[in-house]
């Protein structure tokens, strides 16, 4: 198993700036692959970003150009740099594992609790 200690999240006005973090423990050998994705209420939940072990990255198209994925290998943990903020990204922003490497939002099945982010107009 995979736990997650997700930080990071707030509210803050469009325009503006957060970063999440999300370090994982345990099984950490099932981290090939780290991801976050977003869910906002009435809304099915999407990947925002993804990172594998080799540090090959991608991004939900809403987010491209404004969000940036990076992980620390040695501390296990994965970030997110969220800039230009809408309020259209508020949302609930999980953390997420899986233990095979892809450039795709599929097949993770570790999940962290989740941080929320609010963005204002």
């Amino acid at each position: 198993q995979v736990q997650f200690v997700e930080s990071g999240g707030g509210s803050v006005q469009a325009g503006g700036s957060l970063t999440l973090s999300c370090g994982a423990s345990g099984d950490t050998k099932r981290t090939k692959s780290m991801g976050w994705f977003r869910q906002a209420p009435g809304k099915e939940r999407e990947g925002v970003a993804g990172i594998s072990l080799g540090e090959s990255t991608y991004y939900g198209d809403s987010v491209k150009g404004r969000f940036a994925i990076s992980r620390d290998n040695a501390k296990n943990t994965v970030f997110l740099q969220m800039n230009d903020l809408k309020p259209e990204d508020t949302a609930m922003y999980y953390c997420a594992a899986r233990d095979f490497s892809c450039s795709s939002f599929g097949g993770y099945n570790y999940w962290g609790q989740g941080t929320q982010v609010t963005v204002s107009s």
